[in-house]
């Protein structure tokens, strides 16, 4: 009788997170089912204390690199996987704690720590990418979990994953929405962020916060200029890129520019 074929290694990696991401993949129910019948789960602190030696076929990372113990840890976990994917704002943009990149880290830790000098910490809170070669992205805060199935399902099976490049605006248009900004005059990043999370706040009449980042191509300064006919103030732009993505290069230059004019005005 023939051995069965063995199953890819999938293994999941957390950095500087909140687990969010993970919990996605856990909240998948019926489909983490499915996936644990195509995979072997060789390391996931989340489900299970086992731990599995690669290589692995695939690892998903979440969290963004902040220590320099970790700068060394993603790279063996790279050498270990054959295709590496980051997951979620703080994998792919450096997350909220990249609201560190804009302070003097050593002054915060200061005030916040009786002993600073135990606490071994970059001066940037920086995506997996800036340290090692990444094979997909996948937006978020947190990831949608769908897209995430269809994340593993596409590149275990060699394929191309389908996940929109496009904006929150195009999910507004197919569930029947209106656009909050231009009839109700609610400032929105929608027109900026990639597409994930259905619409979800539009759909209550509410901005969009941007938690899945920078669409393909965004034109972040036109829509600064629209909010500023809206009445929004230099500062609350600034604070409005300054969110889940703020390392994200096209949300870190437009916070940048108008951090100049919030400057220049005082």
């Amino acid at each position: 009788m023939p051995k069965p074929a063995k199953r890819p290694k999938l293994a999941v990696w957390k950095f500087a997170s909140c687990d969010g991401c993970q919990l996605s993949l856990l909240d998948c129910e019926d489909e983490l089912l499915a996936i644990a019948g195509a995979v072997e789960i060789a390391n996931f602190p989340e489900a299970s204390r086992a731990v599995v030696g690669g290589p692995y076929a695939l690892s998903l990372v979440e969290g963004s690199i902040t220590t320099p113990h970790d700068a060394e840890r993603i790279h063996a976990i790279r050498r270990s996987s054959r295709m590496l994917v980051t997951i979620g704002a703080c994998a792919t943009a450096g997350g909220i704690q990249a609201l560190r990149n804009f302070k003097n880290v050593r002054e915060m830790t200061a005030i916040v720590y009786a002993h600073p000098e135990y606490i071994a910490t970059l001066n940037k809170s920086t995506p997996i990418k800036d340290h090692v070669a990444v094979d997909f992205e996948l937006r978020g805060c947190p990831v949608n979990k769908f897209q995430l199935v269809e994340l593993i399902s596409a590149l275990l099976h060699g394929r191309k994953p389908n996940i929109p490049a496009f904006s929150v605006c195009m999910e507004c248009k197919r569930r029947g929405a209106i656009c909050i900004m231009t009839a109700r005059g609610i400032p929105c990043m929608g027109p900026v962020t990639q597409a994930g999370c259905g619409a979800l706040c539009p759909g209550y009449e509410r901005g969009c916060f941007g938690c899945f980042g920078p669409k393909e191509t965004p034109n972040s300064h036109s829509l600064s200029t629209i909010w500023s006919g809206l009445g929004v103030g230099e500062q609350d732009i600034l604070r409005a890129y300054r969110t889940f993505n703020a390392n994200a290069e096209p949300f870190r230059k437009e916070a940048e520019s108008h951090e100049r004019e919030h400057h220049q005005d005082h």
